[in-house]
């Protein structure tokens, strides 16, 4: 009798304890991220902290592509008018897509410290490339995202015309 029950015990007690196939598919997106998706996230991460940090040789290493020199791509950078935010703020709702082994891409809302009080947030998708052991983002993205583009935004005051 007591074998039968201590049967019946553990079986109640793997039941409870085993997820239903529902609460497999319904985890946190974290969960269901894939260890190549965690690394692209975890180095993207990275590349903004060096950034914020205001380590621009060691943020240098982690981008490709670009005709900036390490001086020239510090400078630039230093003098942006954005960067990325601290924190919880740094990025949200990140979404990886990987293209091949050496290519992936990452949209996220991200946060930065502007010229202006408060955080200001852009939706952005930015391309990432594998070299060697570390993921890399383009020059031009960081560029994008400092809000340094070369296409400077044009305004043109026009007064209204009185009518004749």
């Amino acid at each position: 009798m007591s074998v039968l029950r201590h049967v019946l015990i553990l079986t109640f007690v793997f039941a409870i304890a085993a997820p239903s196939a529902g609460a497999r598919r319904g985890g946190p997106a974290h969960a269901t991220t894939s260890a190549s998706e965690q690394e692209v996230l975890k180095d993207f991460e990275s590349i903004l902290d060096l950034w914020r940090d205001g380590r621009y040789e060691d943020l240098y290493l982690h981008t490709s592509g670009g005709k900036d020199g390490k001086e020239k791509f510090a400078s630039r950078l230093a003098s942006a008018p954005r960067k990325p935010a601290c924190c919880w703020e740094k990025m949200q709702e990140a979404r990886v897509s990987l293209k091949s082994g050496t290519s992936a891409v990452v949209q996220a809302r991200l946060g930065f410290e502007a010229s202006t009080p408060g955080t200001e947030f852009v939706t952005k998708t930015i391309h990432l490339k594998k070299e060697g052991a570390t993921w890399t983002v383009s020059q031009s993205d960081l560029y994008s995202l400092a809000d340094l583009s070369s296409h400077k935004r044009r305004y043109k005051y026009l007064p209204i015309q009185p009518k004749k």
